[in-house]
């Protein structure tokens, strides 16, 4: 399929931009952008990066970490001070709105699990962020959940590389089309994943 073949060369061109100096602000940029905005988890750059340099992996997971948790700080921000101009703006680009008030019941009850559970699974971070900032979830709790979920999932990926990195990569390139379509069925259902499972449903 086509589409497959578009994603396999952005997949090559990544492995063959990991090796250079600037792939590390790229994956600055895209973890940031990731917890407040941006629709791509950052994983699509840290693993290629990290099986280009296998002994640098845990490195790039650090890196990926504070630059994520620093982007769901710019999340909180826009919840807690631009809701109404910016941060309305965005949720209303991925559709979820309408779910965005039941998330009040969410954080009243369970905040500091929706935080984990959101830095380290594809329910989508940016959204929980946001509505942190806006529910005014408490700011110190709120940087060490997404730290240790965030850095837990990072890490978690870079120590697999590290220690299985050229099996792995035989293994994505010998199943890279069935490991994309599982990719975007993990990121269109941690959107579904906040559109059904609210308190209201």
């Amino acid at each position: 399929m086509k589409i497959f073949g578009w994603i396999r060369r952005l997949y090559d061109k990544i492995l063959e931009l990991a090796q250079s100096p600037k792939a590390v602000y790229w994956l600055v940029a895209i973890s940031f952008a990731e917890s407040s905005f941006f629709p791509i988890p950052p994983d699509v750059i840290l693993l290629p990066m990290c099986l280009a340099s296998r002994d640098k992996a845990l490195r790039y997971a650090l890196i990926c970490t504070a630059a994520s948790v620093a982007g769901g700080l710019f999340g909180y921000a826009l919840g807690a001070f631009f809701f109404d101009t910016l941060g309305q703006g965005i949720l209303n680009f991925y559709g979820i709105q309408s779910e965005y008030a039941q998330f009040k019941g969410w954080y009243d009850e369970f905040g500091a699990v929706m935080v984990f559970a959101a830095g380290f699974s594809p329910i989508p971070y940016k959204v929980i962020t946001i509505s942190a900032g806006m529910f005014q979830f408490a700011l110190v709790p709120f940087l060490a959940l997404s730290a240790a979920s965030r850095g837990l999932r990072f890490g978690i990926e870079a120590l697999i590389i590290r220690q299985f990195g050229d099996p792995a990569m035989a293994f994505i390139d010998k199943h890279f089309n069935k490991l994309t379509i599982i990719g975007v069925i993990l990121l269109v259902g941690g959107f579904l994943a906040v559109k059904l499972l609210g308190p209201g449903h």
